[in-house]
């Protein structure tokens, strides 16, 4: 992996349900998961998570596979070690670390992998009532009947 390509995944796991998305396929290891049921289980809607699925995919992170009418969406296990590969491979450059947990993946970090997306920060934009709409009172149509009550007749 070269640099382009670790900054492109890296970008792509910048992200709260990206990477909430990328964790959960992780544990589901090389079955994946329905599109549905990563919705579901993350808690964002089918629309959000297409989206972040696609930007997954173009990162070469994640790869599709149809089952029936389902798409089942899995880790790409290579990619992953291959970007974990490119970051620590100059790892502490020789330097004596004792004592210092320098491992590049602790068991602690290997099992917690429950996510469920942040929920937001930002006031939830909430559709506000249009204003009435000013319409004029309609006239009625006058007749020769309605005139002559009018003018008293």
């Amino acid at each position: 992996m070269n640099q382009t390509e670790a900054i492109q995944a890296l970008g792509a796991l910048a992200h709260d349900h990206r990477l909430c998305v990328f964790r959960l396929l992780v544990k589901a290891g090389s079955k994946g998961i329905a599109a549905g049921e990563i919705a579901r289980q993350i808690g964002i809607t089918p629309a959000a998570l297409s989206f972040h699925l696609k930007e997954l995919d173009h990162a070469g992170l994640v790869h599709p596979t149809r089952d029936g009418r389902f798409i089942r969406y899995a880790a790409n296990f290579s990619r992953m070690q291959a970007l974990l590969t490119f970051l620590t491979e100059d790892c502490c450059a020789g330097e004596d670390v004792a004592g210092e947990n320098m491992g590049c993946v602790t068991s602690d970090i290997a099992n917690d992998l429950s996510c469920k997306a942040p929920t937001s920060t930002r006031p939830k934009m909430t559709a506000k009532a249009a204003p009435p709409e000013k319409t004029k009172p309609k006239r009625q149509p006058q007749t020769k009947a309605r005139n002559a009550v009018q003018a008293g007749k």
